[in-house]
């Protein structure tokens, strides 16, 4: 029989893995986020790695949820953001109601750096008007008329969003419009990706929306979690709005900080790796 090593987990340390990974609050979420939000609230218990195996011996790791598994996506390459408001992406995608055959119309702005949205609208009708109000207030709401240089915003092919009108609200307020490439459907994958996050969240309603109103409310409700809440995976684990106030850089700070403390109290467990881990580098 093998000897267990004398840096392995106790049946302790185990026990308490499994409790907390099976706490309410995480208990739509992977290994890969739990594990950032707990560094946040100062504990690290185990890498990603560990408590995914540990939740596997328990018969733990099957697919949970509506949410399908991510697919990987190509980075843009026709246009990069180094902070925010630099570069926009926004696009409209279909809410379905109770009654067959009728839709609402969900409007949304994304930055590109942050992953906030920072604009969204919810319509009854697809109409270009619907699309200028939404940039015109976006704008108001971050500022840009006090930036030098105005944000890009990037968007498809759409008749909707290459309007007269909405074309003459950017000219005025300053913001350079952009378009994905003909016959290149994942040009504004960041913003499809959001879509397909928010119609996979457990609120979102089976049988549609009954009425406009509460397609909002979902809509208010969901941007709401998207950037207050929810760690997300292409900007270290920390929530769209943190990235955009600029509070990552002390957050990835602490969690560095607490990785080298952990790494200290048992060296023999991380086998030479450095102290952010595989899989989370904990910088900007």
């Amino acid at each position: 029989m093998r000897e267990t090593p004398a840096h392995a987990l106790s049946a302790a340390e185990r026990a308490r893995i499994l409790e907390v990974a099976n706490e309410p609050r995480f208990a739509e979420m992977p290994p890969a986020r739990i594990v950032p939000k707990l560094a946040d609230e100062g504990v690290y218990l185990a890498s990603e790695s560990t408590f995914s195996r540990i939740l596997r011996a328990a018969g733990q790791t099957h697919h949970r949820g509506r949410a399908k598994t991510p697919r990987p996506t190509r980075p843009p390459t026709t246009h990069v953001a180094t902070a925010p408001r630099q570069v926009w992406c926004w696009d409209m995608t279909y809410l379905p109601a109770e009654v067959t055959g009728r839709w609402f119309y969900l409007y949304l702005i994304l930055d590109l750096y942050s992953r906030k949205v920072v604009g969204t609208t919810v319509a009854d009708t697809d109409d270009s008007d619907h699309a200028t109000h939404l940039a015109r207030r976006t704008a108001l709401a971050e500022g840009i008329h006090g930036l030098r240089d105005k944000p890009v915003l990037h968007g498809d092919n759409g008749a909707t969003l290459k309007a007269t009108t909405v074309l003459s609200m950017l000219h005025w307020l300053g913001v350079k419009p952009s378009y994905s490439r003909p016959r290149v459907s994942d040009d504004n994958a960041f913003v499809e990706s959001l879509f397909r996050t928010a119609k996979y969240r457990p609120e979102f309603p089976k049988r549609g929306f009954a009425d406009l109103e509460s397609a909002r409310t979902w809509a208010a409700t969901f941007v709401h979690w998207y950037n207050h809440d929810h760690a997300h995976s292409g900007i270290r684990y920390v929530s769209p709005a943190e990235r955009h106030a600029g509070e990552d850089v002390a957050i990835l700070a602490a969690r560095h900080a607490l990785y080298h403390e952990a790494k200290e109290r048992h060296p023999r467990r991380w086998r030479g790796r450095p102290a952010t881990g595989r899989r989370a580098r904990w910088s900007p």
